[in-house]
């Protein structure tokens, strides 16, 4: 091997053979190359860090392990670098590859574990995670002292943090919960220390504080006694200069995309102001933020650029105060070069590299199955089968660890031609060159000896022998016909495989009748030929291929016909991505030939697409759309459909011009509706017929305008009384052109000369009712109705006679008399009224069966010129009423006193 004397330095590899290993791995060279199913380990999930809560304690804690392999990998776990005996720990299991920890210990437990994965062919060492327990004891139990200061003065009040582990927060109260210390210019709790810091005591501050910590993680709370702050009676505390209480250190490492506070707070009379700038002199970056009257910065997303000086000045009238510190940036190592899974023979040379990125700079180390290379190594020169297995390059500074794996296979056996037999018999043209290959699987390369029959072969001007070991002939002839035998050996042994070699005649092979350019129509088959002429010793098959791939069995559309000297290729129900290039393939032992055809497919133009509405009015529709394929036929003409909320379906619409030209894509649609909401969409037609829809355009409303269409079937008459009752069919909506629709209604009484007009808002109203008292009864009026929107008043109906209502006929019938006519059925008579005021439209029988009973009543209605009625499905020997009434559109006029009739069945 090519070894490199720095390996820890540089990061570089080259194996070395070592005696020492964690435990004993065997690799079954045999099994794994004749099955190419061994692999070492790979991590699919490696343990990452726990922090436990203590009062979590009797709960579970699952340390993540898994790798993938072939066999499957087992798994070993060390605590702080020392292997953990599973035999001899209940308290710790496997399941799979993590390890599960129950009646968790805070002092047993807390450390760094790793876990290793191994199998036959190697072992894997994963990244180190850490358990930890997170707890914060409690105050101890004692009486603070009270703190005197003057007022005026400083002062500092100490917490005295208990024991604890995860990150704490502060917050003090004053006298009693929950009132807590509101941090401003004068007053600060710091986080680092916990500690409630007052740059100048007033009155107001006398009373009892309370420190009260905070696990970020347990979520637990702990108080302090409280600390009695009181003031002097010996006077006021004068005027001072700043005196620096809250500092950070000299130098601050700072981790890559962390967020870095720095305190800084000051006692003093006046209350000093905290400003801070960096000793570079360069302005703060937009991110960073000022907390809490500046007494914190926070730098969010550390950074390379935020490195350096940084100053906290504390200043008041009397003087100021600096503090100073450093913020150092660090990073854990990342990877930018790393390895990757090698196979090699025996006796061949491997160099790998890794490299990563850190501050401060990585060192490097290297593992064979999780155990460290020794830094003293021997200069090999080739690969032996020792060094096959596990390599992990691991990098590493103060600030982290990174491990990369990758599997070294080495390659040890005899030739195998096995996959890569010469051909029994091998068949070439006279005249032709051919080559026989030799390529046999052997680690290392094996040696080539070729002959002809039991003779070696010697290259020459003709004959000549590849590195690859390929035996190459050229201008064969009969003579060069026989057995080939390739030899091939290495260390390991020697292996061999023999094919004959059969030189026919230059007879030609030849495509006799092969595929020619067509165009066809979709939906039709075709048959495209290819048959040929050739040697009868040769065997000759057919393959085609659709614009560059071969055609797979199996496609519905395609069949190949044909025997020995035919590979027509049938092609059934042709569509459009049917058309391209068909290329014939004829392939025989000794050449191979080809005939071309191109196939065009005509069909129905594609959809036109992007339809779009580029100009509107209140009746059309400037339209305009790219062109879809013509799909092999030239596009003739175009059609536009639409769509409204009116219509059922797609209809067909007038355009300007008439008929599109196949040349045109654009277009106006005309005769539409105002205020109409329209869907258009384009279809191609070509010789061949219409093709798909495009897509639908976006809905598009016309502009509105005065109404045009008028109120249909305008009539009316009847109704109540002093009513006169006027009806009409509604416009339909689609044709009501704009918003605000109504009608008007106008109206005026024979002989008069000027209308009365009245309008209505409702779009879908179809009666009107006038009510007067001086209307008389049955008066004709002249009607017309109207139809107004937004834009203004549309046209009016045709003038139509109606009457007002009337009254109901005030005169009664007389001489009533009826008789039997048949067993059911009586005839009833009377005798039209001689005059009435009131129109007479007709006369009504009522007939009853009992007084008491109105359900049995029944009655019959005749015109008014006749006088008699026959009443049928009556029951016989029955006693009937019946009277009779004149009736008009106002209802019966008075009824005749009642007549009864006995119809008796005999």
């Amino acid at each position: 091997l090519n070894w490199k004397a720095e390996l820890k330095k540089t990061g570089f590899i080259q194996i070395e053979p070592f005696s020492v290993f964690m435990f004993r791995l065997t690799i079954s060279l045999t099994d794994c190359l004749d099955s190419g199913s061994c692999h070492g380990p790979k991590w699919r999930m490696e343990p990452g860090d726990l922090f436990i809560p203590v009062d979590s304690i009797e709960e579970e804690a699952t340390l993540t392990c898994d790798a993938k392999g072939t066999p499957p990998p087992q798994y070993r776990w060390s605590l702080n670098g020392t292997l953990i005996n599973l035999g001899l720990d209940r308290r710790r299991h496997l399941s799979g590859g993590n390890l599960i920890i129950s009646n968790l210990d805070r002092y047993q437990d807390a450390g760094m574990y790793q876990c290793m994965a191994y199998n036959t062919v190697g072992a894997i060492l994963s990244r180190i995670a850490s358990l930890q327990f997170a707890y914060l004891d409690h105050f101890k139990v004692h009486t603070r002292s009270a703190v005197s200061v003057r007022e005026g003065q400083g002062v500092v009040l100490l917490c005295g943090t208990p024991t604890s582990s995860g990150d704490l927060t502060y917050a003090w109260v004053f006298n009693e919960y929950p009132y807590f210390v509101q941090q401003d210019n004068r007053r600060f709790v710091s986080q680092q220390t916990g500690n409630l810091y007052i740059a100048k005591v007033e009155s107001s501050d006398v009373g009892n504080y309370t420190c009260v910590v905070m696990n970020s993680i347990t979520k637990g709370k702990v108080h302090s006694s409280p600390t009695s702050l009181i003031l002097r009676t010996d006077g006021v505390m004068g005027e001072y200069e700043p005196k620096i209480e809250v500092n950070f250190p000299d130098n601050v490492p700072a981790a890559k995309g962390s967020t870095v506070t720095l305190e800084c707070f000051a006692l003093g009379n006046p209350v000093p102001e905290i400003t801070w700038k960096r000793a570079n002199g360069i302005p703060f970056p937009s991110k960073v933020k000022m907390k809490y009257s500046n007494a914190v910065l926070e730098i969010p997303s550390f950074q390379q650029d935020d490195t350096g000086g940084y100053e906290c000045v504390a200043e008041n009238k009397m003087g100021k105060n600096t503090a100073t510190g450093r913020l150092a940036f660090y990073a854990k190592p990342q990877w930018i070069q790393t390895m990757k899974d090698t196979a090699l023979a025996i006796e061949e040379r491997l160099d790998w590299e890794c490299r990563a990125n850190g501050k401060p700079k990585p060192s490097y180390t290297w593992l064979k199955n999780g155990q460290q290379l020794l830094s003293e190594v021997n200069y090999l020169s080739a690969l032996t089968l020792s060094d096959a297995g596990m390599y992990q390059c691991v990098a590493e500074n103060t600030h982290g660890v990174i491990y990369f794996a990758a599997e070294l296979m080495v390659l040890a056996s005899p030739p195998d031609f096995t996959g890569n037999v010469l051909r029994a018999l091998l068949k070439a043209k006279a005249g032709t060159t051919v080559a026989l290959g030799c390529k046999p699987q052997a680690y290392p390369i094996a040696s080539i000896l070729w002959k002809k029959g039991n003779l070696p072969i010697h290259t020459n001007d003709r004959i000549t022998l590849s590195p690859d070991g390929t035996l190459r002939l050229a201008n064969v002839s009969k003579s060069d016909a026989g057995s080939y035998t390739c030899f091939a050996r290495n260390r390991f042994g020697m292996s061999s495989t023999t094919g004959r070699l059969l030189v026919t005649g230059k007879y030609p092979t030849r495509i006799i009748q092969g595929p020619v350019d067509m165009e066809i129509i979709v939906g039709e088959s075709i048959v495209l030929p290819c048959q040929v002429g050739s040697d009868p010793v040769l065997d000759v098959s057919f393959s085609w291929a659709f614009n560059g791939q071969l055609i797979a069995k199996g496609d519905g559309h395609f069949e190949l016909v044909g025997g020995r000297t035919a590979g027509d290729l049938m092609i059934r129900n042709i569509q459009l991505y049917h058309a391209g290039k068909y290329i014939c393939v004829v392939d025989t032992d000794v050449e191979s030939l080809s005939a071309v055809a191109v196939l065009i497919v005509k069909g129905p133009p594609s959809p036109p697409d992007m339809v779009t509405v580029e100009e509107v009015t209140d009746s059309t529709a400037q339209l305009a759309w790219n062109p879809g394929r013509d799909n092999g036929s030239p596009i003739t003409n175009y059609l536009i459909q639409t769509r409204t909320p009116f219509t059922v379906g797609w209809q067909r619409v007038n355009t300007v011009p008439e008929i599109i030209d196949g040349s045109k894509l654009t277009a106006t649609v005309v005769d539409l509706n105002a205020w109409v909401e329209y869907e258009f969409r384009v279809l191609a037609k070509n010789s061949v017929g219409v093709g798909e829809p495009s897509p639908v355009s976006v809905k598009t409303r016309t502009e509105d305008a005065v109404p045009d269409a008028a109120p249909g079937d305008v009539g009316g008459g009847g109704g109540s009384r002093s009513e006169l009752v006027i009806t009409w069919e509604p416009v339909p909506e689609e044709l009501q052109n704009g918003e605000s629709f109504g009608y008007i209604i106008a109206f005026r009484a024979f002989g008069e000369v000027s209308w009365t007009h009245v309008a209505t808002s409702a779009p879908g109203a179809s009666r009107y009712v006038y009510r007067n008292d001086s209307i008389a009864p049955f008066s004709p009026f002249h009607v017309k109705v109207g139809t107004y929107n937004s834009k203004g008043q549309g046209p009016f109906s045709p003038v139509v006679t109606i009457y007002s209502a009337e009254i109901e006929p005030s005169g009664m019938p007389v001489g009533v008399w009826a008789r039997s006519v048949s067993a059911s059925e009586i005839e009833v008579n009377w005798q039209a009224l001689s005059f009435a005021p009131e129109r007479v439209l007709g006369y009504e029988v009522v007939y009853w069966e009992d007084d008491t009973k109105p359900e049995t009543m029944g009655k019959v209605r005749v015109p008014w010129n006749q006088t008699s009625v026959t009443v049928s499905g009556l029951a016989g020997n029955t006693q009937y009423f019946l009277t009779v009434s004149a009736f008009n559109t106002a209802g019966t006029g008075p009824f005749l006193p009642a007549i009864n009739f006995y119809l008796q069945v005999t």
